[in-house]
Order: C-alpha cells, then sequence, then structure tokens
C-alpha cells in the first residue's frame, strides 16, 4: 500500500508543472513560434524540462505504488508521458518543436484535469 499524503504531495507538485506549462505555451501559437525570438527559445526550454520532469516523477510514482495507482486514471496516456521524458532526456537537441506544441496544447490540459482529479480523490 502506498502513503496518500505522498502520492498527493507528488500529484500537487506535478499540477503545479501543468499550470507552468500552460503559462509559457500562452503566448506559443504555432511550433515555429518557439524559434522566432529569445523569449519563445526561453520557453521552449523552460517546457522541455518541466515536460522530463513530470515524467521523471510519473516513473517515481508508478514505483511507489506498485504500478497500480496511475492505471486507476486511463483517460490520460501514463506511457507516453514517462516516454517523453526519455526522448527530452536523450535527444534534446533533435527535439521536434511540433510535437512539443502539440503536448502542450493537447494533452497538458488532459493531464491538468486528470491530476485535479487524482489529488481531489486521494485527499
Amino acid at each position: 500500500m502506498f502513503e496518500p499524503e505522498l502520492v498527493r504531495d507528488i500529484l500537487v507538485q506535478r499540477l503545479q508543472a501543468a499550470k507552468r506549462i500552460e503559462q509559457r505555451i500562452h503566448t506559443i501559437h504555432k511550433p515555429d513560434d518557439f524559434r522566432k525570438t529569445d523569449a519563445g527559445e526561453i520557453s521552449f526550454d523552460a517546457i522541455a524540462m518541466l515536460l522530463s520532469a513530470i515524467g521523471e516523477s510519473l516513473k517515481k510514482l508508478d514505483r511507489l505504488t506498485d504500478g497500480k495507482f496511475l492505471s486507476q486514471y486511463p483517460s490520460f496516456d501514463w506511457k507516453a508521458a514517462k516516454g517523453l521524458r526519455d526522448v527530452i532526456s536523450h535527444n534534446y537537441f533533435d527535439l521536434d518543436r511540433e510535437v512539443i506544441f502539440r503536448v502542450c496544447k493537447f494533452e497538458i490540459p488532459t493531464l491538468f484535469a486528470t491530476l485535479e482529479k487524482m489529488i481531489e480523490e486521494v485527499s
């Protein structure tokens, strides 16, 4: 069995990271916007770091809960999020800005909603 308080703390940190991604992507309207300005490049770097940190912490959460907690929430693709961490960490300089843009625009809102539900249910 896992410690609900520890799991909740991890989930809250991931929710805060997802909020920061939403804030940074707000001014990015298409993948090329990451390249147009220094601010766009900084946003890209920050977002990639946050996505990597989220993926790593999801791996940790899976280990802490013996792989039983995340699977209770199939509305989000946890495997893809953990895999994205590996791609970012091992191929950072070859990252496709289109992929990162799509993840931010389409997957982060789902992650955000799922994390909120998880926090509510764990609390």
